[in-house]
C-alpha cells in the first residue's frame, strides 16, 4: 500500500458543490508536494458543519486506487 499525508481546508460552500454533483474529484496538495486525485464522495465522513478540515492519510493500492482515507 501507498499512503499520502495531505492538509484539507474545504470550505462548506464549496462542499455543497460535492451534494449537487457538479464536484466529483478533490485536487490537493500532499505534505511532501505531490499532487493527487481522489474521489469527492469519499470525504463524506468527514463533513462538520464548517466544511472539511484537518490532516489526512489517503491509502491508495499498487495500482493507485483508493483504498481508504483516515483523519490523522
Amino acid at each position: 500500500m501507498t499512503f499520502i499525508d495531505v492538509d484539507l481546508t474545504i470550505e462548506k460552500d464549496e462542499l455543497l458543490r460535492l451534494y449537487r454533483g457538479s464536484a466529483r474529484i478533490v485536487s490537493a496538495r500532499a505534505i511532501d508536494g505531490r499532487r493527487i486525485q481522489f474521489p469527492a464522495q469519499a470525504l463524506r465522513a468527514f463533513v462538520k458543519e464548517n466544511g472539511v478540515n484537518g490532516r489526512f492519510r489517503i491509502e491508495f493500492d499498487h495500482a493507485f486506487k483508493l483504498v481508504s482515507i483516515k483523519a490523522l
